[in-house]
């Protein structure tokens, strides 16, 4: 590809496919040449906005062999159908997480690719944080010694329509897998053993209706004893909590929120009030979304491996699959991947 922008076909122009059309367009590495939704007023809307080719069948971009990477932000359900595709046809892959909501079709796929030895990049953006980043390099140049404890709390504004929660395959899979896979990141090496799961209801009871949580908390434990909590909620009052805390045997490191800026207000009847937090995970995550996309090029033009792989992906949803198994049976379930 030598110094030519990397040509692009972005599969998926929902709410994500829409922020990545944005990034891609404003990249000085893409060209953004094919954008495809199943929704073809949406595609039209779309094509005209980023100046992209709006194609009515994605087999189109495969077989271009002008394209050079493929972008899926399309359903779930479609993502393992595009990587085979995309994988056959030799394309860089770029694909949202998860990989899919059943880990047999993640695993059949990994055996039909491993022929095309493809390049597979996958989009758990919280790796790319500049916060969330720093405190593992911090960790690994041991400012806080062994680690020991990983915290995580991750609780949106407010939850999706009840028409995206049917289909997303619940919190675990949906909200949480971030957390599954940011708990890996920091643990390098050392992999999650087992976990112990539990999940409720108690302000929003349509979660009921789906047989989905609005509040769940898992505590799992690493190979070498790291215990790992995870508090996610589906709603939160105050703005988009994202909030991490590595505790180790000499200190602590914590990855905070952002606000809407950095103002602090002092008077007589309040002491150090902040502004808002960041209502929302395009804001919050801006900085991590550009990171991703310049480790994207980088990656699509050498063989520099990316933050977060195929197997990230895999292995995030397994954890994912044995925190539904423990919430169902009560109990400590042990993780193999």
């Amino acid at each position: 590809m030598g110094k030519n922008k990397i040509n692009v076909a972005l599969i998926g122009l929902g709410r994500i496919g829409q922020m990545h059309a944005e990034n891609l367009t404003n990249h000085q590495s893409f060209n953004l040449k094919y954008t495809f939704d199943i929704s073809k007023k949406l595609a039209q809307k779309i094509s005209r906005k980023f100046n992209s080719i709006n194609i009515i069948n994605p087999e189109k971009a495969f077989r271009d062999k002008n394209i050079d990477l493929v972008f899926i932000a399309s359903s779930t359900f479609t993502h393992i159908k595009f990587i085979k595709e995309a994988a056959k046809h030799k394309k860089v892959i770029f694909c949202e997480k998860p990989l899919d909501l059943d880990i047999n079709k993640v695993n059949t796929c990994l055996k039909v690719i491993k022929k095309y030895n493809p390049k597979i990049q996958l989009g758990f953006n919280r790796r790319y944080d500049p916060g969330h980043n720093s405190i593992k390099k911090e960790l690994r140049k041991n400012k806080i010694g062994k680690l020991e404890k990983i915290i995580i709390t991750s609780r949106d504004p407010a939850p999706p329509s009840l028409s995206y929660l049917k289909i997303s395959g619940g919190i675990f899979k949906d909200m949480m897998i971030h957390d599954f896979d940011l708990l890996r990141f920091y643990l390098d090496e050392d992999e999650i053993e087992s976990i112990f799961t539990t999940a409720s209801n108690i302000s929003d009871k349509r979660f009921n209706r789906i047989k989905d949580y609005e509040l769940a908390s898992c505590l799992l434990k690493s190979k070498k004893g790291v215990q790992c909590i995870i508090t996610n909620s589906r709603h939160c009052s105050f703005g988009y909590d994202q909030r991490v805390e590595l505790f180790g045997s000499k200190g602590m490191l914590i990855s905070g929120n952002k606000n809407e800026n950095e103002t602090e207000i002092f008077t007589k009847n309040n002491t150090s009030q902040k502004q808002p937090l960041l209502n929302f995970f395009i804001d919050r995550y801006v900085d991590a979304y550009r990171l991703q996309l310049d480790e994207l090029a980088l990656y699509s033009r050498k063989k520099k491996s990316p933050k977060s792989s195929f197997e990230d992906g895999r292995r995030a949803l397994i954890i994912a699959d044995a925190a539904l198994i423990s919430l169902k049976q009560r109990k400590q379930i042990k993780i193999k991947f």
